[in-house]
């Protein structure tokens, strides 16, 4: 059987026609024209094999998890997604394998409307490493910055948090077997959503966001670093996924506060707009909880019931730790 080069690989496995207005895969750049009035948003992310995702896992759930967890980004933004690229070096071409990774990548794409417009593909090392960029657009003077949280706005987080965290201690041994519960948790880390609906609304409503990515609290940590404030932190308020129920109270604790790949929106808005936000919350059937306050001063505290600070052994997931 002829092996497949890379241009052949592109167009069996990748290549779509662009959206009009476009120009897509096929020249040596794409071409976008993002709105009259709107800036455009742009986010690059790495998943490596045996870092970000097991060897052995399904590919069409790593597809949609490749574009997810960049979607995401434009999410923390309140950008609406225009297109995006994909960089991929393969250690070897596997039909099946690949058939199944675009079929994942293009059902999310197709729901996002994030059509692929370029990218790359090479053979390279001795694991499976994916690049992808994406680009959206957010009206000007809208977009949710880091920076721009203020003294005395509210803490808002989207969805549960724990499902992923959990999900990847079972698959890693670290928690005893439980098919159960890992069946109630799993789909959180391989097959997140992006909550671009919702971070559209929050354009213009909230001041900051951020996706939850990396734990709560590292995450949140970076936002409250760009806007020069502080932070109070209820524990009991923080919205916990049904996965999380029984287990051992470190665990659950340290699942809620710094366990990675939840995909979930956290962000400071002023206390004025509580109902529009519960508003918005039924309008998209998704919970929104309020779970803390901005305060003058550095750093972020975590307080229990009775207002005494919890002490925090972990606060996310560290790139440079060992892999899975």
């Amino acid at each position: 059987m002829q092996s497949q080069g890379e241009f052949d690989l592109i167009a069996q496995y990748f290549k779509r026609p662009a959206p009009s207005g476009m120009l897509g895969i096929g020249d040596d750049c794409a071409l976008l024209s993002p709105a009259q009035g709107w800036d455009l948003a742009v986010s690059t992310d790495m998943l490596v094999e045996g870092r970000h995702f097991f060897a052995d896992g399904d590919p069409r759930l790593l597809g949609h998890k490749a574009l997810a967890v960049n979607l995401s980004d434009l999410a923390a933004m309140g950008a609406r997604p225009l297109a995006c690229t994909l960089a991929i070096s393969l250690p070897r071409v596997d039909a099946d394998w690949l058939q199944a990774f675009a079929d994942g990548f293009h059902a999310l794409s197709r729901d996002a409307h994030c059509p692929l417009i370029g990218g790359d593909t090479t053979g390279g090392a001795d694991q499976i490493i994916l690049s992808i960029t994406v680009m959206g657009e957010v009206r000007r003077h809208q977009a949710l910055r880091r920076a721009a949280a203020r003294l005395g706005d509210d803490l808002w987080v989207s969805g549960t948090l724990g499902a992923a965290d959990i999900a990847l201690r079972l698959m890693l041994g670290s928690l005893p077997p439980d098919p159960a519960r890992l069946a109630l948790c799993r789909n959180a880390l391989e097959a997140p959503m992006p909550r671009l609906k919702l971070g559209r609304y929050l354009a213009g409503v909230a001041h900051a966001a951020i996706d939850i990515s990396d734990g709560l609290l590292q995450d949140l940590g970076h936002l409250l670093d760009a806007s020069q404030c502080a932070a109070d932190l209820w524990l009991d308020f923080l919205p916990a996924h049904a996965a999380l129920q029984g287990l051992d109270e470190a665990v659950r604790r340290d699942a809620l506060l710094a366990g990675g790949d939840a995909y979930e929106l956290c962000f400071a808005a002023h206390p004025r707009r509580r109902e529009q936000i519960d508003t918005l919350s039924r309008q998209l059937a998704l919970p929104i909880t309020r779970v803390g306050t901005l305060r003058s001063g550095s750093g972020l505290r975590v307080l229990d019931a009775q207002g005494q600070e919890v002490s925090i052994q972990r606060r996310g997931f560290d790139h440079f730790a060992a892999p899975l």
